[in-house]
């Protein structure tokens, strides 16, 4: 695992047809005040190619900042366009001057083909909105392009699939600098759960949550609370008086996934926060998380993951 300076700048590019809320999602990831509440805070600033840029949606956006702002940023990000033709060269020239410069670049959604234009995406891993996918692929022959993630870190470039995963590879970059609790608190800020996770460059998430747990929330959060102990579906569908059918297909309806690696994942979060924050052993952790022995830790935390426990630990164990 490389290790990479912690972002504290980050430079927002918007192009001619920028869509206004992809802008928006990383704004809201990097650009909002959040220090009332103890959470870190960012240098972030909207620049562009040109004074005034047209939106997606007809209206027109001015900022002071031109790209020469963004030469010292530690984060580049593009969001999507409404079309997707190559950017002027100077946008090209950034880009790849960011990344040979030690710095990432980042795109949500369609942004991904500005990425390409510059010529980032040859011989990497990376993905976009899965209607934009097998395009993607076409005009970037060398790129690997996977439909099905939320998002890829693959060294420098970061890519994010749909608007909202954009804000998912926000709170990775956020987990990855400051740890879980920090990303889980900025992640209650926004509203949005935590769940859709990953602890180190070049590992892919996949979605764990499909939408608003309208009817299950409260028996989530009780859950959360609970990991250390054997949960089954029958028990849990008991706890909300639902015939286990109804609840396994409800629980699946409310999160994207069954009653069992909706647990799993939650356990995983749980040890992945007290590796970073104590010092138990193990074995130790792996009781507390519901896990019963280190082996089976070891073996989820490696395959969610992607590292095993104690390498994790090594990373991101936080000084007293």
């Amino acid at each position: 695992m490389v290790a990479r300076k912690p972002i504290r700048s980050v430079a927002i590019v918007a192009l001619d047809g920028v869509q206004p809320f992809e802008l928006g999602v990383v704004w809201e990831g990097f650009g909002l005040d959040r220090s009332d509440e103890g959470l870190p805070t960012y240098d972030c600033v909207v620049v562009s190619n040109t004074s005034s840029v047209r939106t997606a949606a007809g209206f027109t956006i001015s900022t002071p900042h031109r790209l020469a702002r963004a030469r010292k940023a530690d984060l580049v990000v593009v969001p999507a366009q409404i079309t997707r033709n190559d950017p002027p060269d100077a946008v090209n020239e950034l880009l790849r001057e960011t990344v040979e410069r030690g710095a990432r670049v980042m795109s949500v959604c369609a942004g991904a083909f500005t990425l390409g234009a510059a010529g980032l995406l040859d011989g990497r891993r990376c993905t976009t909105h899965w209607r934009y996918a097998d395009e993607l692929a076409r005009r970037f022959p060398e790129a690997s392009v996977d439909p099905n993630v939320l998002f890829v870190c693959d060294g420098p470039v970061l890519t994010s699939a749909g608007t909202a995963s954009g804000l998912d590879l926000c709170l990775h970059l956020i987990r990855a600098d400051h740890g879980e609790e920090v990303a889980r608190r900025v992640a209650r800020r926004m509203v949005m759960p935590p769940h859709r996770d990953g602890g180190q460059a070049q590992y892919v998430d996949v979605p764990i949550r499909a939408r608003a747990a309208d009817t299950l929330a409260p028996l989530l959060d009780e859950l959360t609370g609970e990991l250390e102990l054997e949960h089954t579906v029958t028990s849990l569908a008991a706890r909300a008086a639902m015939s286990p059918r109804t609840f396994a297909r409800r629980f699946r309806d409310e999160t994207g996934t069954t009653p069992h690696l909706w647990l799993t994942h939650q356990r995983v979060l749980l040890a992945r926060r007290m590796l970073e924050e104590g010092d138990d052993p193990v074995d130790t952790v792996a009781i507390r998380c519901g896990f019963g022995t280190g082996a089976m830790l070891r073996h989820h935390v490696g395959r969610i993951v992607g590292v095993s426990p104690a390498a994790y630990r090594r990373v991101f164990r936080r000084a007293a």
